[in-house]
């Protein structure tokens, strides 16, 4: 799969392909830390976080003209603005602003970059710590990444922090493939109405994706990796139900499947196999292996 995907790169137009940065400094007098995922057209997405509460911010925007402003937003309206003019991606320091979008408070930004580097350069990174786009009421989560000269980034571990006070609370193994700053997921997985955590594995043939639960406990107040293994899963909050879905064949063959959880492990309720018949050029239920 990766030498897959090691292909892939070749052919992919270089405005398709992203560079990560990682600034440290300051908001006003508040320390902040920024993280953004540029592209060569323009088109930055980027997280930011005031390191005394550790809630990570979404923010997203554009780098034109010597200017990059990214926008911060709630409920889809524009709370805010991070405004840096005479930028250039090569900069080690960035001077700008934070503009509040309502009664325009100002507050100055002042930055340094610690870290910049592609997805597929050759740069070599034996570990480094990215901080990711979702948390909990009291944890923050940061990803370990690798890479080997020529090769392409991968996920190695996982750091679990209390907010506010920056202990660490878990550390976890993985072998994940790399999606910048948005690796992790915040839900409530097994239905006990407590919000868990899960990250991106892998993606395999057409849309096919697997992810790695982790179960909070709330007995022990510690994070448990579930027995939840399965294509594509989507979890459904009002019905309390799991849906499995995994495609093959360019579209030809599906599998649906429908899991309850029971002692936070999937029971299976219903599968169905469908496959395209072209005869009748339609789908038609088929039996599942």
């Amino acid at each position: 799969m990766r030498d897959l995907i090691k292909i892939l790169i070749l052919i992919v137009p270089f405005s398709l392909l992203s560079q990560t940065r990682i600034y440290k400094g300051f908001l006003g007098k508040s320390p902040i830390e920024l993280i953004t995922k540029s592209y060569s057209d323009g088109v930055v997405n980027a997280i930011y976080v005031y390191s005394n509460f550790d809630t990570p911010i979404k923010i997203d925007g554009n780098y034109k003209n010597g200017e990059l402003i990214l926008r911060e937003k709630t409920d889809k309206k524009l709370k805010a603005q991070l405004k840096f003019e005479n930028f250039s991606t090569s900069q080690v320091n960035l001077t700008g602003k934070w503009i509040d979008a309502k009664n325009l408070k100002e507050y100055n930004i002042k930055l340094t970059k610690v870290y910049e580097f592609e997805s597929y350069d050759n740069v070599e990174i034996t570990s480094l710590e990215v901080l990711q786009n979702e948390s909990t009421d009291k944890h923050y989560f940061k990803t370990i990444v690798k890479k080997d000269f020529k090769e392409i980034l991968k996920v190695i571990g996982l750091k679990v922090f209390e907010k506010r006070t920056d202990k660490l609370i878990q550390s976890f193994k993985l072998d994940c493939d790399y999606r910048h700053f948005n690796n992790i997921y915040t839900s409530d997985y097994n239905f006990d109405n407590i919000t868990d955590f899960s990250i991106f594995e892998f993606f395999y043939a057409g849309p096919n994706t697997s992810s790695i639960y982790f179960l909070m406990n709330p007995v022990t107040e510690k994070y448990e990796k579930a027995d939840f293994e399965g294509t594509s899963l989507e979890f459904d909050n009002e019905k309390k139900l799991i849906y499995e879905h995994n495609q093959c064949c360019a579209g030809n063959a599906h599998m649906n499947a429908t899991y309850k959880v029971v002692n936070n492990k999937m029971v299976l309720i219903e599968k169905k196999c469908t496959k395209y018949n072209n005869e009748k050029d339609d789908f038609e239920e088929t039996k599942c292996n």
